[in-house]
Parts: C-alpha cells; structure tokens; sequence
C-alpha cells in the first residue's frame, strides 16, 4: 500500500466517472478533498486503524472538521470501530478502520487475445476473476458483449433481465451517447473489414446491451451492489484517456475514433474509465507501494512502457507517453504491425516466436537502456504473460544490457525485478483507475 504521504496527493476527489452511468452510490458523492484525504489515511492504516485525533495531526484537519467526516464516513457505512487505545492522559482513543466490503471496482485489461476481469474492494485487494478468450478485431458488438458478459461472471450478482439498475435506456437516448437514436447513428466500417456501429449502436437498429434487436429493454444487474464504484478498462494504445476514445490501436487500425468509454458505460450503467494497459499497470504499482521514478515494461501480445515520475503516472499531453516499443532500434529492419520498420516490438517479438528467449531479453534491454539513459529512472519492472513464462531470462538478460551500460557511463546499474502478482497487473491496475480518485490520488 501507498505511504501515509498518498494522503495528500495533489486534486480532489472527484466521481469516478470520467463516465456515465448509475448513481446512487455512496462513494460517488463524495466531493470533499479532506474525506478523500482521510479515507486515505484510514486506507493506510490497515486492520489497526487510526484514532481521530492521529487522523486530525496527520491532515492539518481540526479535531471538529474529523469528527465530522469521520461521522459522515461511518453513517454511510465505509468506516467502522476498531476498538480502543491507550492515550497518553485522559480515557482511551477510539480507533478508526475502513470498511473495505463497502466499495468495490472492476477491472478490466482488454488484451488483443483475452479479456481478464477482476474484482477489487476499496483496499485493492481482489475479490474476484475471470478471464475469457477474445479476439479484439471481432467487431466492437462481439467485443462489447465478451467485457460485458466477463464484468458479469465476476460480480456476485451477475447480470440479469428485469429488474435491477438498468445497463441502458429503454429510449432512443443512452448515457453518455445522448442525441444519438436509432436513424441517427452513423455506421463506420473496420475491424477486419466488417460494419461495426457507431457510438450508439449497431447496424441493425438495437442498442449496444441489448438482449436481442427487437428493441425490448434492456437487462440489468438484478440486485447489484450499489457498493459497485465503475469499472476501468486498460488495453493497447493509443488512446485517448480523458475522452476515452480509441486511435489507432496497434495491429486494429479499424477501432481508430471509437468511444468505448461512452459504449462501455452505457452498456453496464456505471462509471467506465479508459486508459492504456501499461499506465493502468504502473498506476496500480504505485498505489501498491512502488515508489519513486519507474518504467513498468510489459510484454506479452504487444510491448509498451508504463512510467511513473516522481510519484505520478506520466501519459503526456494525449495519452502519448510510453510507446516503448515503438522506438526504432534497427534502421530498415522487419516491419512492424504500427506501419514502421525496425521497432523493439516487432525485434522482441519475432525473438520470441523464434524461441530465442536470449534474443528477446537482449532487445528489450536495449530499450530499457535508452529508457534508463533518457530518463534517469530508479528502477526497471518488468511484467505480462511473456515475462511471466520465464522471469529469469529476461530479468538477467535485460539486467545484463543495463549493467553493460552502466560499466560505460560510469554510474550504478539500475536495478530490474519482476513484478508481484504475475500478469495480473494491468486488471488490477485497471480497478485503481476507479479507486484512485476516491482517496484523493489524482491520476486515475
């Protein structure tokens, strides 16, 4: 878990929606920067908890302003007792807990091939997961409905007709793509050539969610927790973060201008957050603790970078940030699915179907080291499912290219390590898209 100093990370909370969807939940009400800051300190704090007079010395806060908030936190239920400690004069302080039960996210890393879904509580801890075969250039409705049916599997309640919070409109009209009605959508041709629907949805006049295209209603999550904060996607780049709108994803060209944000969101009906695999990843590592300046480098059906400096994720002025393996490293070298030559990507992974496990870990040292040198890091993760097949490998051999480099400039190797947790990361990552905001953390 991030340090006591998360507490007063820069912004205040906000709803977790960079989306739209179903209110109604507690958490997303929250406007005040000093309950995100407290609630942070009561996220930090564990099991053992935290009296209000710590919490008040620790925020600046007044012992009357705590009281408050923490009074408002306990009414809605997020925090709790923890018993009683011994003070230095006068009765023993009551201690304070988070409720951790009391607020859960979804996370969701869309590869090209799968779709892994996990679900968090408010300490980040997973609950729940699934993963199912996908194949991203299937169409954005067969895309759409695997996260929803996926999002569905790992949620106690699961989806279900009829009652419930509704996951669209019945109208012509749906959140976040208001205007848009069935005469209205415009059709736009990709993913493997095939018609796939504009914002509002697809070619036959239904709506994206629907249980069939006869217009009838559509389902919704019977008896959903209304402790369900939204769900956050991470997938291959690039994107664009605020808008939640895709480009030209690499090897897909056919998703370029598509707003999955506002697709997704009015299929599930709650707040949806979009962002690149490798910052979800790197987000999700900082909030776990990793501190400092670090690239997260991610290899598995794709390469990218991951980079958090000094302390905050780094996705430039459009989401740009990271596009690791897209540097070329060999002039006129084999073709890259990005339309250029020469790329790491296109290097490592033709090493890895080639077996040449040694290959693979030298190119990806090579751009780890340019990495290293451009932007004086303090550490190299390295993660996904190809790095989790054979961490050994590729930590020594990446470790091997940047200890060569730091014997020539003199300096001390930067250090490299798998990270915890398999290639899980981007899912989990992808939930702290949601919860970050909630604690006062700015760049969810």
């Amino acid at each position: 878990m991030r340090g006591t100093g998360g507490a007063g990370a820069a912004g205040a909370t906000r709803a977790t929606g960079a989306g739209v969807g179903g209110g109604g939940v507690n958490l997303l009400a929250l406007r005040s920067h000093n309950a995100a800051l407290v609630l942070d300190l009561l996220r930090t704090a564990g099991d053992e908890g935290i009296s209000r007079l710590e919490l008040a010395e620790r925020t600046g806060l007044t012992p009357q302003a705590v009281s408050k908030i923490t009074a408002r936190l306990r009414e809605d239920g997020l925090v709790a007792e923890a018993g009683r400690r011994a003070s230095t004069g006068g009765k023993p302080r009551t201690v304070l807990r988070l409720v951790p039960e009391a607020g859960h996210a979804v996370g969701v890393h869309l590869d090209r091939d799968e779709v892994r879904v996990v679900l968090v509580d408010l300490r980040g801890t997973v609950v729940g997961e699934r993963r199912a075969a996908l194949d991203l250039g299937a169409g954005a409705e067969a895309v759409l409905g695997a996260v929803g049916e996926t999002v569905a599997g790992v949620l106690p309640g699961g989806f279900a007709g009829g009652s419930g919070l509704r996951l669209g409109l019945e109208g012509d009209v749906r959140p976040g793509v208001a205007g848009l009605d069935a005469d209205s959508r415009p059709e736009q041709t990709g993913l493997g050539g095939v018609s796939r629907p504009g914002p509002a949805g697809p070619d036959d006049g239904s709506r994206p969610g629907a249980a069939g295209s006869d217009g009838g209603s559509l389902p919704g999550p019977a008896g959903r927790d209304p402790s369900l904060l939204g769900v956050g996607v991470a997938l291959p780049g690039p994107l664009d973060h605020v808008r939640g709108v895709l480009h030209r994803v690499t090897g897909f060209p056919g998703w370029d201008g598509f707003p999955l944000r506002e697709a997704l969101a009015g299929r599930l009906g709650v707040p949806v957050v979009v962002d690149k695999d490798t910052n979800a990843a790197a987000l999700g590592l900082a909030a776990g603790g990793e501190g400092g300046s670090f690239a997260y480098l991610h290899l598995g059906t794709g390469l990218g970078a991951g980079l958090v400096i000094g302390g905050s994720v780094h996705r430039g002025a459009r989401t740009g940030a990271g596009e690791f393996g897209h540097q070329v490293i060999q002039l006129d070298g084999p073709p890259c699915t990005c339309g250029d030559r020469g790329c790491v990507e296109a290097l490592c992974l033709g090493a890895v179907a080639r077996g040449d496990l040694d290959e693979a870990a030298r190119v990806l040292g090579a751009g780890a080291a340019n990495l290293v040198g451009l932007l004086d890091i303090d550490v190299v993760l390295l993660g996904g499912r190809t790095v989790a097949a054979a961490p050994e490998a590729f930590v020594g051999g990446v470790g091997a290219v940047l200890e060569a480099r730091a014997r020539r400039t003199g300096e001390d190797a930067v250090p490299v390590r798998v990270t915890a947790g398999g290639d899980g990361a981007v899912a989990v990552g992808a939930a702290q898209l949601v919860l970050g905001p909630v604690f006062g953390r700015g760049d969810g």
